[in-house]
């Protein structure tokens, strides 16, 4: 009964649509019928899913791989910052949390994230990124291309800046005490 009323209604609303559309204009306010098409469940993201990635990484030597990098991309663009000159540039440091301001040309900001053991990365030119330490590479990489921080930041910082950058996030191991 049901499928004999669903044609049914299927075929009059075909009919009145077919009535409706005059020298190969339908006005405004008929709807529009599209055929059936069984529903197809499929992702639709840009970008791939999260990739779930457990460190070994003791929490007492990320603090110092983390604290080591922090400040030295802190003393690295303070330094560069002020051979710029420029009054809108600023570089501040407080509680984990790094922010790079640019001006007009954006604001960085590169934390850490203790419960995960990564540092975050949020650019205005290529988004957010997570960041493990890779003790193989002495290097913060992005699981998702296999890019260093530091290599995004130099890339980055060199055309925002209009001269070359190099923010010196290599080894950060081999700055430890």
């Amino acid at each position: 009964m049901f499928s004999q009323n669903f044609r049914l209604l299927a075929t009059r609303l075909a009919v009145t649509a077919s009535r409706a559309v005059v020298n190969g204009h339908r006005p405004s306010h008929t709807p529009r019928l599209r055929p059936f098409r069984p529903h197809k469940q499929c992702r639709m993201m840009s970008t791939p899913p999260p990739q779930v990635i457990t460190s070994d990484l003791p929490m007492e030597r990320y603090h110092a791989l983390s604290d080591t990098t922090m400040d030295s991309l802190l003393e690295s663009l303070e330094a560069i910052l002020d051979d710029l000159g420029n009054p809108t540039f600023e570089v501040e440091y407080h509680s984990g949390v790094l922010t790079l301001i640019l001006g007009d040309k954006g604001t960085y900001v590169i934390n850490k994230q203790p419960p995960n053991k990564q540092i975050w990365l949020s650019s205005p030119f290529s988004g957010p990124k997570r960041y493990d330490y890779s003790e193989a590479d002495d290097n913060w990489l992005y699981s998702r291309d296999g890019c260093a921080l530091g290599d995004l930041l130099n890339d980055e910082l060199s055309k925002a800046l209009d001269q070359p950058v190099d923010v010196g996030l290599t080894g950060p191991a081999s700055q430890l005490p």
